[in-house]
């Protein structure tokens, strides 16, 4: 676990016990803090019980607290913990934050972090996947995998590859990363800020963060992220603000399987970058990307039977991030899309998946937005209303034939039909496979030629 001894003797205040929360309640305890904790559910107070005070920080006296920890998923814009803590004069961090404070008593380690509103977990796993291929020691962390407080500290010489949310960075105030990453900016999450103008500045606060002398990569392929490169790049020596489209690596695409598509070409320039500003070579991360086998729930290949593959893209929950996955199969004679679409929408249109709609042979429609994704898609392309996922995969794998792909892309939220992103991509390998069983159980027990049926 990491922790530092900066916590010994102060109060600390920890709302919401789930993964990160908890995490972060521990480490605390391990520093010598005074933790006061909460959370709605009884289960993980009761885990703290005798270790900490147990009060609900939005209802008591803060005098004298050193910070509220929060979980990114609680809503600063609307929870009254915020005012109430900031009538305290106390800051409300969260366990990014904690790192941060952490790092002084750290062995010495270099820190990578890498936001957008796509392509961010396959990119933190990728540079993951390249420094651990060039023997570096690595821990990867944030809002992918296991809490970084909850992992083992590095041995002298690490690096920290953490994915930040939005909301991890509103949460964050002193994270000086080496190297810091904005990969693209859709509009997303603006429920929680003041528009459009309000998410974007949240992202540009990863690179306030940092010193000048740091290390900051951009992605090239929006007018938002490049706004914010260019006043980075007037406020840093040359070279040390870089912006990466892959036009570079295009050549070398073909021979990496799990990183197909043009928005993955972006994700690894991303990963290059960032690979050569901490001393890698090429001789290092050229065949690294090759071997990268990706990540659950982003374009995962689950099956090829005869000769269909079934990609589950679960974790693209809003157009913009479907978009991409749809381009990454330009039609060919022997292959067609039959895309799975659908969920609990996020809007009302599908306008960034527009310009790959001609990829698409059929779409089938699941969930909430089965019905309005029905009606838009029509005109463009034939569409089955599925409604659930299993008669989507079933319907598909009747009409593809070898060379198609049945894509589970539903650039949508899943918490209509599924618990998370998660769940419905694990639903969607779950029926695959079992549908692959089936037809393998029925030709087996296929009367053979010349035989009495």
């Amino acid at each position: 676990m990491i922790t530092s001894p900066t916590f010994a003797g102060r109060r600390y205040a920890v709302l919401g016990l789930a993964r990160s929360g908890m995490t972060a309640a521990e480490s605390l305890l391990a520093g010598g803090a005074r933790v006061t904790a909460w959370d709605s559910r009884e289960e993980p107070r009761r885990a703290l019980e005798g270790r900490v005070e147990l009060a609900d920080p939005a209802a008591i006296d803060l005098t004298g607290y050193a910070g509220v920890v929060v979980s990114p998923g609680v809503p600063l814009n609307s929870h009254p913990i915020a005012a109430h803590a900031a009538s305290f004069g106390v800051p409300v961090i969260g366990d990014i934050e904690l790192f941060a404070l952490c790092r002084p008593s750290l062995p010495a380690h270099r820190v990578v972090v890498i936001t957008g509103t796509n392509g961010k977990s396959t990119t933190t796993a990728l540079v993951h996947h390249l420094l651990q291929s060039a023997a570096l020691p690595v821990r990867m962390g944030g809002n992918i995998g296991l809490p970084v407080l909850g992992q083992n500290p590095l041995a002298p010489g690490g690096v920290y590859v953490l994915e930040l949310s939005s909301y991890q960075i509103d949460l964050t105030h002193s994270l000086e990363a080496e190297v810091a990453v904005l990969l693209n900016l859709t509009p997303d999450h603006l429920d929680r800020y003041d528009g459009f103008a309000g998410y974007t500045a949240s992202k540009a606060r990863l690179f306030a963060m940092q010193r000048a002398d740091q290390v900051a990569v951009f992605g090239a392929g929006d007018a938002q992220t490049l706004e914010i490169a260019e006043r980075e790049a007037q406020l840093r020596p040359p070279g040390k603000v870089r912006i990466v489209d892959g036009a570079d690596l295009a050549a070398l695409q073909p021979h990496w399987p799990s990183l197909q598509g043009p928005h993955n070409l972006q994700n690894a320039a991303a990963a290059v970058a960032i690979a050569q500003a901490l001393g890698l070579s090429e001789g290092q991360w050229r065949p690294a990307l090759a071997s990268y086998r990706g990540l659950p729930h982003r374009m995962e290949r689950v099956a090829e039977v005869d000769g269909v593959t079934f990609i589950n893209d679960s974790k693209a929950t809003n157009p913009a991030s479907t978009a991409p996955a749809l381009a990454a199969f330009p039609p060919r004679p022997d292959r067609r899309i039959h895309w799975i679409v659908g969920g609990l929408p996020k809007g009302d249109r599908l306008d960034e998946c527009a310009p790959w709609f001609g990829n698409v042979a059929a779409a089938y429609t699941i969930g909430d937005a089965g019905p309005q994704f029905a009606d838009l898609l029509s005109p463009h392309m034939p569409v089955t209303r599925s409604e659930m996922m299993c008669e989507a995969i079933r319907q598909a794998k009747t009409a593809a034939h070898p060379g198609d792909v049945i894509l589970l892309s539903p650039a949508c939220a899943s918490f209509d039909q599924f618990r998370d992103y998660e769940a419905r991509g694990d639903s969607f390998r779950q029926i695959v496979l079992a549908l692959i069983d089936q037809g393998r159980a029925d030709a087996s027990s296929a009367p053979r030629t010349g035989e009495p049926s």
